[in-house]
């Protein structure tokens, strides 16, 4: 007989090791929406074997344990966070945060993330080595190491092309599983792009508009980047001020937004709109309500020291309106494969990464783009996007085993993926309230003495 296993003793069995991931496991019950359609389909068992899903349907193994599902749950893809920050700025200076923040990422249902820039690459790598060996708890981490550009405290604009070379060397060896580069200049970028592809790294970037010695997106484009963080760029950005200055004028319907668009469609270079992460500095609407208290998470002195703390950049609060009606408008051009999932949000002590996963699915279903879609922009397309849509992405026989569950059908209202409650990763299997419970009153220093750490 296979032994049951209901959602109530899942802790019990979590502290004792009996969902470990070299154990065979049936998800049984609930609803299934596998990414490779827009329905859900009543679930007909889900097999998992040493963390690999086997079959979708069928008998199960005489000896696999059984996690049993209500009939409103919904099983999803775990969720890609491609924009993934583990950093924070609660005292006076941005550190990544490698304790508490994969717990928080985990119970969110994201099950891999990207950096996507690191204040703090050696923790960040420390961070990954402790998920994979199972010393700590989290997703899959893959590392993206430090910035390259001027966003790095200490880039020198002189740089030489062989010191780049190096660098990349030296962060392939490491085991990163793309670079990052932020208002680098035309020169820097062809050496990196060069030595990256030759590692079979990808390379994103958080570009400009020519302004200044950056690179705008479309350039970069024809470089051969592989991605591109938070605008388009094109025509419609102009060299002669900075992107931003210039894309709160920029509408969809003109040719110059066109021709970027269908650049990005020919050369297959994915977009990662970061759209909420604008919306947190003005006025912030719907996406931004609280579903659960995020402060709790931190000590009490930082709860103290950051109360009533808030940022507002009204240009932002327009970017992110603009953003809104531009994506829309790249994914009605054909572009819905090639966006993906990125949250983008450094904690000041009001809202923390994690929970912002659920904020940019509710921001790109507002700004138009059904919630099948959406759902597949946060999994699917995440993990092509860093040549991993082999192995994750889908709920497939032969991918590894990562899904989440829900309360009632996010393809109705998308809010419900909010409602999290049961994470597999790699065929183990996690509560969120167990893994929320582990985090809560860590975050930050736990008085002024220890303020200096932070």
């Amino acid at each position: 007989m296979s032994r049951h296993i209901s959602f109530a003793v899942l802790v019990v069995c979590l502290i004792s090791g009996c969902l470990a991931a070299d154990d065979d496991l049936v998800v049984r019950g609930g609803r299934l929406f596998d990414g490779t359609s827009d329905t859900l389909v009543d679930n007909p068992g889900i097999h998992v074997e040493n963390g690999r899903i086997v079959r979708i349907g069928g008998e199960a193994p005489a000896a696999a344990h059984e996690l049993t599902l209500k009939d409103d749950d919904t099983i999803l893809p775990g969720f890609f966070d491609l924009h993934a920050h583990f950093n924070m700025t609660l005292v006076d200076k941005r550190r990544d945060e490698v304790d508490v923040m994969p717990l928080i990422y985990l119970a969110n249902g994201a099950t891999s993330v990207f950096p996507c820039g690191e204040f703090d690459p050696v923790a960040m790598l420390g961070a990954r080595r402790a998920i994979d060996r199972g010393d700590k708890v989290g997703p899959r981490i893959y590392n993206s190491g430090p910035y390259f550009g001027p966003a790095r405290p200490g880039w020198k604009a002189d740089v030489s092309a062989q010191k780049i070379r190096d660098e990349v060397d030296y962060w392939a060896e490491q085991g990163v599983r793309g670079l990052k580069v932020k208002r680098i200049s035309a020169s820097h970028l062809e050496v990196l792009l060069e030595r990256a592809h030759a590692h079979g790294l990808t390379v994103t970037g958080h570009l400009d508009s020519g302004f200044n010695d950056t690179v705008n997106p479309r350039d970069a484009i024809l470089m051969g980047i592989d991605r591109v963080e938070h605008f388009l760029g094109g025509d419609a950005i102009t060299a002669d001020r900075p992107a931003y200055d210039s894309l709160l004028h920029v509408t969809p319907d003109t040719p110059e937004f066109a021709r970027i668009v269908d650049l990005f469609l020919q050369r297959r270079v994915y977009f990662d709109a970061t759209l909420s992460a604008y919306g947190y500095f003005g006025e912030r609407g719907p996406v931004y309500e609280k579903w659960t208290d995020e402060r709790r998470f931190f000590t009490p002195y930082t709860r103290e020291v950051t109360e009533g703390r808030s940022q507002r950049i009204e240009k932002f609060g327009t970017v992110y309106q603009v953003k809104r009606r531009t994506l829309k408008a790249f994914f009605d051009a054909g572009g819905g494969d090639l966006i993906t999932l990125g949250t983008d949000h450094n904690s000041w002590g009001e809202f923390l990464p994690g929970f912002s996963v659920h904020r940019e699915m509710h921001a790109m279903v507002l700004a138009g783009i059904p919630a099948a879609e959406v759902l597949r922009i946060a999994t699917i397309n995440g993990a092509r996007a860093l040549g991993l849509g082999d192995r994750l992405g889908t709920i497939e026989p032969g991918k590894w085993a990562d899904l989440v569950v829900v309360r009632g059908d996010p393809l109705d209202d998308i809010r419900r993926t909010r409602t999290v409650h049961t994470v597999v990763k790699g065929g183990d299997v996690f509560v969120t309230a167990d893994l929320l419970r582990q985090a809560e009153g860590r975050l930050g220093p736990a008085d002024a003495n220890a303020a200096g750490d932070w």
